[in-house]
This record gives structure tokens, C-alpha cells and sequence, in this order.
């Protein structure tokens, strides 16, 4: 019998589910495939949004800004949203012009589900286990750094690999500032890189990539671990399915805090790389992308882009064109 129940466990882990002998096996190549298809489909779907706002982070602005009021009645001057950027991209390039760019991004995503699910396979650690205030704060602290530091080595991993076609894919998408077509496809992308800025060209910032998700990683995790532990008591019916939105919520929450960082990353993978939209008069040549950071801080320009909706006129601005 205990050899019966041995053998049963052993075939669950060989990918043959528990609904009989001829039910269809389960494998980990399946489920590969499953989160390929899903992630590509995510980014398919995603793409328009990412490709509007990389449009705003580099301050294209093509349609002026229309009269609106504030909740206090105010005349405010709103710059146009998602919907009315999207339908002057169609308006110029046409349903398909939405997608630009989405070919580096179908495949950066297909790469980074693969190293992620190799790297787990190789290195599996154990479920995450909720932490109450019974437990000892000491160990499940630990856990949590150890949990988090392999994620965070996993992940950079993942980023390396992935950041030459985020560059390539910034690049197309910001060619639509100046109509140009430096950047027609992926491999014509990857030889014009090649020969003007080197293997360094692909990895253009990088570093603030890495920074951005490090402390986002970080910040999730510790604070989720915080909440759960200090705020969430045992006694509490809903719990567990407090517990389990808790790191969804912070994460949310921290992706405002690092998002300076994504801007600076897009804006150094299209700086004096010939294109219009990342060369002066609209942005100068960066020393570093601390150089970046500072310029856009002068400028309040950190946050430029993160909100798709009621994007205000800047102060100068709006008080400059109401005059």
C-alpha cells in the first residue's frame, strides 16, 4: 500500500493528473507553453497603452490641450487621454500603427518566461507561507530575504537578457515623433545598433532598469510582509484573503514611487541615437542617466506620463496659453 501511494506521487510529478489512467499528462513543457501564449496575448493587448505612453514620456504632445474644470470649477486645461492619442495614431499610421514596435516586446516576453521557469525548476524554493503575529518575526523575516533575493537574481537575469529588445522596441515606437524608419525590424534593428554604437548600444539603460526593479521587488515584498505581520491579525475572518491582495496593493503602490526610473530608462535607450524624438531641441545629449534623472527633475518631468487620464497642462504652461 505505502508502495502503491509512492508510486501515485510519483506519477503526479511526472505530469499524469489524478482523474484516472487514460486522463491527458500535465507537463511542465505544457504549462511553458500555456504562459507563453498568455503572456503574449497579455502583450498584445497591452501594447497600445505602452506605446501611448512612451509617446508622452517624451513629451509628444501633437493635439492641443481642451478647457475642462476641476472639481472646484476651475478652468483647467487638460492634455488629451489614452483614447484621444489612440485615435490620432490610427488617424496617421492607421489601426496597425498602434502595434509598432510589439515584435521586440513579443519576444523579450517570451525570454524572460523562459529563464523565469528554467531558473525555478533548477532552484525551486518552498510556497510562501502567510506570517501572523504567533510566528517568530525573526524567521519568517528571513524567509522573506531569502524568498525575495532569489526572485531578485532571477529576475536581473531575466532583465539582462530582455533589455537590447526593450531598447529596440523603444526605439520603433519613438520613430513616430519624427516619421522615421531607422528602425524597420527586428534584425535590420539589431545590425544598424550594432555598427553606430557597439555592443553597448543594446544595454543603453540598463542600469536604471535594474534599479527601478530591484527596489520595486524589494519594497513589495518587505512591505507586504510588514502589513500581513503587524496589521493583519489571525483573529480577523477575511484574513487570508486580506493577505493574499496585500502584495497586489503595495505593488501598486510602489510602481508610483519607482516610476521615475522607467521613465529615465526609455528616455536613455532613444538618446543620440538619431532620432528626433530623443536629440536636442527636445532632449540634450545625457552624460549618464543620473544627468537624465536631474534634467527631468528640473523640469518635473519624472512623473510625465503615468497617468493616462486627466493629464493636466503644465502650471507655466496652461497660465502661459490662457493668457
Amino acid at each position: 500500500m505505502a508502495a502503491d501511494a509512492y508510486s501515485a506521487r510519483l506519477r503526479d510529478r511526472r505530469g499524469h493528473r489524478p482523474g484516472g489512467p487514460g486522463a491527458p499528462a500535465v507537463t511542465s513543457m505544457d504549462l511553458d507553453a500555456a504562459t507563453l501564449v498568455l503572456g503574449a496575448g497579455v502583450t498584445v493587448l497591452t501594447h497600445p497603452l505602452l506605446y501611448v505612453k512612451l509617446l508622452i514620456q517624451v513629451g509628444h504632445e501633437p493635439q492641443p490641450p481642451i478647457m475642462g474644470t476641476n472639481l472646484f470649477g476651475r478652468k483647467v486645461l487638460y492634455l488629451p487621454g489614452f483614447f484621444s492619442y489612440a485615435r490620432y495614431i490610427i488617424k496617421v499610421d492607421g489601426k496597425k500603427g498602434l502595434f509598432r514596435g510589439l515584435t521586440p516586446r513579443l519576444v523579450s516576453s517570451a525570454i524572460s518566461t523562459v529563464v523565469r521557469s528554467r531558473a525555478r525548476q533548477a532552484i525551486p524554493l518552498s510556497d510562501m507561507e502567510h506570517v501572523s503575529n504567533k510566528d517568530d518575526i525573526k524567521t519568517t523575516l528571513n524567509k522573506v530575504v531569502t524568498e525575495t533575493s532569489h526572485e531578485m537574481v532571477v529576475q536581473c537575469v531575466s532583465w539582462v537578457l530582455i533589455h537590447p529588445f526593450h531598447v529596440i522596441s523603444v526605439r520603433c515606437m519613438a520613430q513616430f515623433v519624427g516619421r522615421e524608419v531607422k528602425y524597420s525590424g527586428l534584425f535590420g534593428s539589431i545590425v544598424r545598433i550594432y555598427k553606430e554604437e557597439g555592443l553597448m548600444g543594446f544595454f543603453v539603460g540598463l542600469v536604471p532598469h535594474l534599479m527601478g526593479e530591484v527596489i520595486f521587488l524589494w519594497c513589495c515584498n518587505l512591505l507586504a510582509h510588514l502589513i500581513n505581520t503587524y496589521a493583519v491579525d489571525d483573529n480577523f475572518t477575511h484574513a487570508p484573503a486580506v493577505r493574499s491582495y496585500t502584495r497586489f496593493v503595495m505593488g501598486m503602490a510602489v510602481s508610483l514611487l519607482t516610476y521615475p526610473f522607467l521613465v529615465v530608462t526609455d528616455l536613455m535607450a532613444i538618446n543620440n541615437c538619431g532620432l528626433v524624438a530623443g536629440n536636442p531641441p527636445n532632449f540634450p545629449v545625457f552624460k549618464s542617466w543620473i544627468h537624465c534623472w536631474r534634467h527631468l527633475g528640473a523640469k518635473g518631468h519624472l512623473f510625465r506620463g503615468s497617468s493616462f487620464f486627466f493629464r493636466r497642462v503644465p502650471m507655466e504652461t496652461a497660465k502661459f496659453t490662457i493668457e
